[in-house]
């Protein structure tokens, strides 16, 4: 992974490396944004940063998600942090993250379950032990897509607001 800045157009409001992967490592959710046949195509997902270059994301089986990774992987993640609107200034206060990379599809049973698990691990950690029974139930109408991030970059905007 690669923190790529000089693309950023407001290079005033550059987000460091280090904020740019804590957003990856404790945001929700993001948007990931793919092509599709009809044009472009952005859902909200939950997801996991495995700690080094990959996230994991988990779906159905099916679906136009799958049709369109399996036609075009390239791909972006946008991961936003904390926001605030500032409606007496026309402006908002803001933090995002975008990453880039290749999802990869078909991944080995073990490979999916140990996304399954760092999942559990983040999004319901309290529950670990229901989780893992849970992904073994439903495991086979589970899919997994691994997203190999070759660059990212962060931008953040905050104002001064006078008391």
């Amino acid at each position: 992974m690669k923190y790529i800045n000089e693309t950023v157009r407001r290079q005033d409001r550059l987000m460091d490396e280090a904020r740019a992967t804590e957003l990856l490592a404790t945001a929700e959710y993001g948007v990931l944004s793919m092509v599709a046949d009809e044009g472009g195509y952005g859902v909200p997902v939950n997801f996991v940063w495995d700690g080094k270059d990959s996230v994991y994301i988990h779906c159905a089986p099916e679906g136009r998600k799958l049709r369109a990774l399996e036609k075009n992987p390239k791909v972006s993640l946008c991961v936003i942090g904390n926001v605030r609107l500032l409606p007496r200034n026309f402006t908002t206060e803001y933090e995002s993250a975008l990453f880039f990379g290749e999802a990869r599809l078909r991944l080995s049973d073990e490979e999916k379950m140990a996304a399954l698990r760092l999942l559990i691990g983040k999004l319901s950690a309290d529950y670990r032990e229901i989780g893992d029974k849970y992904a073994h139930k439903s495991f086979h109408r589970t899919e997994v897509i691994r997203i190999d991030i070759s660059e990212f970059s962060g931008k953040r905007k905050k104002v001064h607001v006078p008391d």
